[in-house]
This record gives C-alpha cells, sequence and structure tokens, in this order.
C-alpha cells in the first residue's frame, strides 16, 4: 500500500513573518487581571500537555479534536468568554493572508514566567503542518528571546508574528517578568488539502 509523504504547507513561513501591529489595548488589561486561581485551573486542565512545554502556562480556548487533523477543532469553556474581544485581534493580525474563510482550530494564551524556558523543539504532529502558527505578545520584557532558524528574535507587545513551528525554535524569560503571548493557529478552509491528510 502506498502511503503519502506528509509535507507541510507551502504557504507557511520558513522563517519569521511580521504581520504588523494590532491594537492589544482592548484586552491587556483584561488579561493582566485574570486571577492565579484561573490560570492553575485552566493549566491543570489544558489539552496541550507538553513536555517542551516546561512550565509555561496555558489558557486553551479552542483546541483539535486529534493531533492528526487540524480541520476539526472544538471550543473549551473559557472561549465564550473571550470569544468577541480576541477574535477582531485574530482578524486583524490574519487580513495579510487574504483568505475569505480563515479558520482558528487552536487558539491559548501563554504564560511564561520569569526564568521560564521553552525547550528547543519543533511542532511534529500532522495537525501542526498545515495551519499558520502566530503569536500576539500581550506582555513581554527585552529579555525574553525566541530562537528560530539559527537566529533570535524579541517580538514586542502587540506585533503579530508568524513563527515556523516546523522548524527548531525555542523561547527564554531571562528578564524579571512575566511573557504572555496569544498564540493561535490559521489555515484556509477554501485550499485544497494534501493527499496525506485523514
Amino acid at each position: 500500500m502506498h502511503v503519502p509523504t506528509m509535507h507541510a504547507n507551502p504557504r507557511k513561513t520558513t522563517t519569521v513573518r511580521h504581520l504588523g501591529k494590532v491594537d492589544i489595548s482592548s484586552i491587556r488589561d483584561a488579561v493582566l487581571a485574570i486571577p492565579e486561581s484561573v490560570w492553575d485551573a485552566e493549566n491543570a486542565a489544558k489539552p496541550n500537555k507538553f513536555e517542551a512545554l516546561d512550565r509555561t502556562r496555558h489558557i486553551v480556548f479552542r483546541f483539535i479534536d486529534s493531533p492528526k487533523d487540524w480541520r476539526q477543532s472544538h471550543d473549551r469553556p473559557a472561549w465564550a468568554e473571550w470569544r468577541e474581544r480576541l477574535l477582531p485581534i485574530m482578524e486583524l493580525a490574519t487580513r495579510p493572508y487574504g483568505y475569505a474563510r480563515g479558520v482558528y482550530p487552536r487558539v491559548m494564551f501563554a504564560r511564561m514566567a520569569p526564568g521560564g524556558i521553552i525547550h528547543p523543539h519543533v511542532d511534529s504532529n500532522a495537525a501542526a503542518q498545515w495551519p499558520h502558527k502566530i503569536h500576539v505578545p500581550i506582555l513581554t520584557n527585552p529579555k525574553v528571546s525566541f530562537l528560530s532558524g539559527g537566529s533570535v528574535h524579541h517580538f514586542p507587545e502587540g506585533e503579530a508574528v508568524e513563527v515556523n513551528n516546523l522548524g527548531i525554535h525555542a523561547v527564554n524569560n531571562d528578564g524579571d517578568s512575566d511573557r504572555i503571548h496569544l498564540i493561535f493557529e490559521y489555515y484556509d478552509a477554501d485550499q485544497p488539502d494534501p493527499d496525506w491528510v485523514g
């Protein structure tokens, strides 16, 4: 039996793609006001418990049903509260792609404490091969670094970027304050599926 070779979406960036400034003023204070008890509870229940993420905490709003397929995803309870606030930011960040029917299969906040790390890794599951992986920093400091493709980057607050999640990447927070990002995936529902999916 012939098994098709799994290949990445050719539209994905292979480095870092700067998508432009987005206005996070409508959510920044609300994000910073999230109680520790909510972070703890949401993080304990999160579906993305990967070793590379170390002690980074998450509030997951949407997530894929299976690591093999990005086309099926579901809302988690916190999405109902945050949807109306997050969607305008996500839509503005993804405007440069020009997709008529864009879909957001995974949406989350990621919070890294001072001294935190995300170990070098590649998002290797099949569902990571197709959607764009986008970060919008909500809170950061000058000593947060994102390693991608052998280069070190610093993403300022409110600057949307697509990162290459299929290359080796890592994060260090060497500052004295938290780093909180809105992280989400995005794909074009009108783009033909690859022959290996499913």
